[in-house]
């Protein structure tokens, strides 16, 4: 149930004519072992040339048409995928000889006998035509996959295809154009060396060209990782995943607020499930909690709305419940204090800046282990234009009197509203209260602990928007998530004076490593179906000095993806190979399951036990929530 289940690396196989192959093969081995046996028994001078000619002739043997490619301009043979991932898919020759186009329109739909033409105009935009049957606009939807060593590129356009090219300089030629076709259509700027300068950035050029980019420090990692103190239980290769259990869950999980102490909870549409915490995972203790059973004190519209974040704090004992003010956006003016040992819902909090109500979108803890501080009275707060603190206490630093009947005001602590333009859309903490700040436009900026004013490293986009951004507890590695792939990053250089920082302490400079993606194979990706968009990517939890995040994890529809976070980094990762562009890891575990998965996420460190070098993955989804173990193969 936790492997990978792709079939995309089957043997491209012309069996629109399987039959008439099949004899072709025979004939072929047939004339193979005259010819060995002849060899055998030593050369010898034929009667005639008609007499070979005649011999020949008789094998009936078949041979691939290659000669007609070059008389047909961008010359391709073309593949579809069939049969899923079932035990009879495989790749059927769609046309053994046709052709492709990149031309610019501004509508996708045309008759098949229409030509295209390219249309000059602003919205207008690159796609790619292949014969009669595929046209689709050049994007990362397309999860265009390079083999340069097979001359194939596999992609995405109404089911999965693949094309073969009669020669290298034909492969080379293409992919050329489609990334420059990709620039186009993601920027909106002709794909010079100039404009990519202009979207990038002279410092980080390498993210323009990778071939150029320095990776030591993606070398460096790797073996700071070996000598990690929490690397003295190797990784291992040949990990597999194993259900512990699982069960049915107490009403619809909307999220999943996970513990590092004795529980974890499931927040639902009605209530909140307290569950247990086990080396093997999470259990139910049969505890639940109802909102609207007086819990809820008052009567606003927002106490009756379902929670879409749930924010554990002060040890554990508390939880913060941020719902949205209106279905289907993230904004709210307010949110809710949880006593988890009482049951019951202590206040209700409102966002206000200079008398003025203001909304929030997103929250988070100062710090990866915060939740964890018996006396933690602050929280992060994030808004389309705002980075800031709140203080659940009066400016004196006295509690306030939680019993009024009015309902009491967030202090603002710390932060910054900016002018306009910034579109953040998610955020994260690193063990010493560092902040990532993820946004529409794809930039990720990197915020230090003393200032939330002016980012210290601002990384680009990809031309997608950031949709969930996580960082590892030392602050190295920045996974941010995109719909169609997720984005590893390492802050790592070295400063002026010889010295190796994070983004977060310093600027950067010149020395910046370009990054690497992590993808879908297309046809996972098609197989994922139309929900088929990442969510929540993120790291494996530790809270502790000198440990490293082993695996990374995102959702997609009825997917939970794994990656290995040490072969990622790996630069000699056969997935790494001959690949054009950003270097991308294809290589993952799936579990499969029944419904579209509302979260996947490790649990705390601590968790892990001897025979697993990671503790248990947590999968809910709206009914259901289920665990997992990775272990090794026996």
């Amino acid at each position: 149930m936790g492997g990978a289940h792709s079939r995309e690396d089957l043997e491209l196989i012309d069996s629109d004519e399987e039959e008439q192959q099949s004899e072709g093969e025979e004939n072929f081995q047939d004339a193979e072992e005259k010819i060995q046996r002849s060899a055998e028994r030593g050369p010898r001078t034929p009667a005639s040339v008609d007499d070979v000619e005649a011999k020949l002739k008789a094998l009936k043997l078949k041979y691939a048409s290659t000669s007609q490619a070059p008389n047909l301009k961008n010359a391709v043979k073309l593949y579809v995928h069939v049969g899923g991932n079932t035990p009879k898919a495989k790749w059927v020759t769609s046309e053994k000889l046709t052709s492709y186009s990149f031309c610019k329109t501004c509508r996708m739909e045309v008759d098949d006998d229409e030509e295209d033409v390219e249309e000059e105009r602003e919205d207008s935009w690159w796609i790619l035509r292949v014969g009669s049957k595929i046209r689709v606009k050049v994007s990362a939807e397309m999860q265009m996959k390079t083999f340069g060593r097979e001359r194939r590129v596999d992609f995405v356009a109404r089911g999965v295809w693949a094309m073969k090219f009669f020669s290298v300089e034909d492969y080379r030629v293409f992919v050329a154009k489609y990334t420059d076709c990709m620039f186009e259509n993601t920027y909106g700027y002709e794909a010079t060396e100039q404009n990519r300068v202009k979207v990038y950035g002279k410092d980080f050029i390498g993210w323009a060209k990778p071939e150029a980019a320095d990776d030591s420090v993606w070398e460096d990692a790797e073996e700071s990782l070996l000598r990690s103190p929490g690397s003295a239980t190797p990784v291992r290769a040949n990990q597999d995943l194993r259900e512990e259990f699982e069960e049915a869950a107490h009403g619809g999980i909307q999220s999943l607020a996970l513990g590092a102490l004795d529980n974890s909870f499931l927040v639902g549409d009605s209530g909140i499930q307290v569950v247990k915490n086990y080396s093997h995972g999470i259990q139910g203790k049969g505890v639940y909690v109802n909102f609207d059973d007086g819990s809820y004190r008052g009567g606003s519209n927002l106490a009756r709305s379902t929670p879409r974040k749930a924010l554990l704090m002060k040890a554990e004992t508390n939880m913060l419940l941020m719902s949205p003010m209106n279905e289907g956006m993230p904004h709210t003016t307010g949110l809710h204090q949880f006593d988890i040992e009482t049951g019951k819902v202590v206040t209700e909090w409102k966002f206000e800046k200079d008398g003025t109500d203001i909304t929030m979108k997103d929250i988070a803890n100062d710090s990866k282990g915060a939740q964890l501080d018996p006396s933690g009275s602050t929280f992060l707060g994030l808004d389309d234009n705002r980075l800031c603190r709140w203080d659940m206490r009066d400016r004196k630093g006295m509690v306030q009197d939680l019993a009024s009947a009015n309902t009491p005001i967030l202090n603002w602590n710390q932060g910054h509203q900016f002018s306009r333009g910034t579109n953040f859309q998610c955020f994260a903490s690193t063990g010493d209260g560092s902040i990532v700040v993820g946004s529409l436009d794809g930039k990720i900026r990197l915020y230090s602990i003393n200032s939330m004013r002016q980012a210290k490293t601002a990384f680009p986009g990809l031309g997608s928007p950031i949709t969930h951004v996580d960082v590892t507890y030392d602050g190295k590695w920045i996974l941010g998530t995109t719909d169609t792939y997720l984005i590893l990053i390492c802050t790592m250089f070295t400063d002026k004076d010889g010295k190796t920082k994070t983004g977060f302490a310093g600027r950067m400079g010149n020395r910046i490593s370009a990054p690497r993606l992590l993808k879908l194979n297309p046809l996972d990706s098609h197989l994922a179906g139309t929900n088929n968009k990442f969510r929540n990517a993120q790291f494996s939890w530790v809270t502790e000095n000198g440990k490293q995040e082993r695996h990374l994890v995102a959702t997609v529809g009825k997917f939970s993806v794994i990656w290995n976070f040490q072969q990622v980094k790996d630069g000699s990762h056969e997935c790494y190979l001959n690949q054009e562009g950003l270097k991308s890891c294809y290589c993952y575990k799936i579990v499969l399951k029944d419904d579209s998965i509302v979260d996947s996420r490790f649990m705390h460190d601590k968790f892990a036990v001897t025979d697993s070098p990671e503790a248990p993955l947590v999968i809910a989804t709206p009914l259901k929530v289920s665990s997992f173990s990775i272990s090794s193969r026996r």
